[in-house]
């Protein structure tokens, strides 16, 4: 395809249900056109995620849109995500509009119930107002704008659905699904997860679900994850042509190690291609155990798959004190509740396991909140507004909660390495000691700092190690060619391949410009 093609249209990815694969099918469409020249953008009107990433202009956005956005080989904006939901607790989540905070908001205020409005923070976006009194749909005039605005600059915009388009209790207020399918007029192809089973059922049901207008614009479907033999699968895709007059548009077989940035799985993206590949051993004669505590409301796990990248580390989560015994570094990562995870370290007997092993001189990084933790003390009065705790100590730090967040893309130097990275908390540290490390200290061998992505710069990544594997003494040495942007690239040709090989990539081109095919059957009941 010629690079000056203008599709001028776009796609919704939606799915059977959460984890189905849309993330990964929608990068795999946007590196799949992009390699014929198109010029694509990703789009997921409403996120909610505590993986989140900054873009170069300081907005907040999901990191699976980042993400997208590196697949379709562009830079992320915060147009590609313009709602973003951080949960707080099982109730409520703070709201990002357009990047930028606006307020804390409970589940049932957010989708249309009689809740309260937002809870405003400073600093908040204009369109923060769209939020008062708690509705969902006002914001669907805001996510259009955001994605008209991506449709005027690139050839074609593929979209990320949430859940299920078939939440019939959360359709009136919908504005990431058949909302904003309705509202751009695009085609869409909904993802099943045949490995869970009962994927035939799923489709069927998902469309039978959805009112007639909605039920127009469903153009067909998508297998993912399948094992074996696809001639076995045809009977029943033929049949499922009969009951709904759609086409299946691929069958995309399951792989092993295709790692991409999640949205709240508990998973190391890359750790399952390092650990199935047979041609990386460890470079040196031992390996480094790293264990990750899992502390509550984690944030921005995927700062440890670039360790896990590494040949000869093994990353794992844990919960429970006696997993630190034989791990060469523990890392507590970020959290979107730093006295709650806190509060949890200490209950499950981690904090004095993480006190044990700072006296014996083992290593500890914390990030973010987990930098927090390591502190001397806490003053906040905004996301727990616990007001005064003592933290672990471990570090000479006091940290000051303030309603404004800190959204930055920050460079330095660290071990004598440039490293780059990214900044989204609420917490204000006064460093008060200790060795500088980037924006925090060292203490021995503790670490601390409030950037997240440091580890994905390769340079210092590997003089990291150098100096755990010392202090833990371990024969480990860091291999010297391990690029980690690589690797995302890779995984992220992976992505491509399999929409190139295994979906009607001509089909899906002619939905892209021309819009779901005219005359499509309804499936009774329909909506309710």
């Amino acid at each position: 395809m010629s690079g000056a093609k203008q599709l001028g249209g776009g796609l919704l990815v939606a799915g059977t249900t959460s984890d189905a694969g849309k993330s990964v099918v929608t990068a795999g469409i946007c590196r799949w056109l992009a390699r014929q020249g198109v010029k694509v953008a990703p789009f997921k009107a409403q996120n909610m995620s505590l993986n989140s990433f900054v873009t170069r202009e300081g907005a907040e956005i999901g990191r699976a849109q980042a993400m997208q956005a590196q697949a379709a080989r562009v830079e992320p904006t915060a147009l590609m995500n313009p709602v973003l939901l951080k949960p707080g607790s099982d109730r409520s989540s703070q709201v990002v509009l357009l990047g930028k905070p606006v307020g804390e908001m409970s589940a049932r205020g957010f989708f249309g119930g009689s809740g309260p409005a937002a809870q405003p923070q400073s600093g908040a976006v204009s369109p923060g107002k769209a939020l008062h009194g708690g509705r969902q749909e006002q914001l669907l005039g805001v996510v259009t704008d955001c994605l008209e605005q991506l449709r005027g600059t690139y050839d074609a915009v593929i979209c990320e659905g949430a859940g299920s388009p078939a939440e019939i209790n959360l359709r009136r207020t919908d504005i990431v699904n058949m909302g904003i399918a309705r509202a751009a007029r695009f085609p869409v192809v909904v993802v099943g997860d045949i490995d869970r089973g009962g994927v035939f059922a799923s489709f069927f049901g998902t469309t039978a679900l959805l009112s007639p207008q909605d039920q127009s614009l469903i153009a067909g479907y998508m297998v993912n994850k399948f094992r074996g033999d696809v001639s076995l699968l045809e009977p029943g895709m033929e049949m499922l042509r009969g009951l709904t007059g759609r086409a299946t548009y691929g069958v995309l077989p399951f792989k092993h190690g295709l790692g991409i940035d999640e949205e709240d799985g508990l998973r190391v993206s890359l750790r399952g291609a390092v650990r199935e590949s047979v041609v990386a051993p460890p470079v040196g004669e031992d390996v480094l155990r790293v264990a990750v505590c899992a502390v509550p409301l984690m944030s921005n796990f995927t700062d440890v798959d670039a360790l896990a990248a590494e040949p000869g580390v093994v990353v794992r989560f844990v919960d429970r004190a006696e997993e630190l015994a034989d791990a060469d570094l523990v890392v507590v990562p970020g959290t979107r509740g730093t006295v709650k995870a806190l509060e949890w370290l200490r209950e499950r007997g981690l904090a004095d396991a993480l006190l044990r092993r700072a006296a014996e001189g083992r290593p500890v990084l914390g990030i973010c909140g987990g930098f927090q933790v390591l502190g001397e003390h806490i003053e906040d009065e905004v996301e727990s507004r616990a007001g005064s705790v003592d933290g672990l100590g471990l570090l000479p730090v006091r940290i000051r909660f303030e309603r404004e967040k800190t959204l930055e893309r920050p460079s330095g130097t660290a071990l004598g390495e440039a490293v780059d990275g990214y900044e989204i908390h609420h917490g204000v540290a006064e460093v008060l000691g200790g060795e500088p490390f980037l924006d925090g200290c060292r203490v021995g061998s503790v670490w601390g700092t409030h950037w997240h992505g440091s580890l994905e710069s390769d340079g210092f990544r590997r003089a990291f190690l150098r100096e755990v594997a010392a202090a833990a003494g371990r024969r480990f040495v860091p291999s010297p060619d391990t690029s980690f942007s690589s690797l995302r690239e890779e995984q992220l040709d992976l992505l491509g391949d399999l929409i190139e090989e295994h979906a009607d990539t001509g089909a899906l081109l002619g939905l892209i410009e021309a819009g779901a095919p005219a005359g499509l059957p309804f499936l009774p009941p329909g909506a309710p």
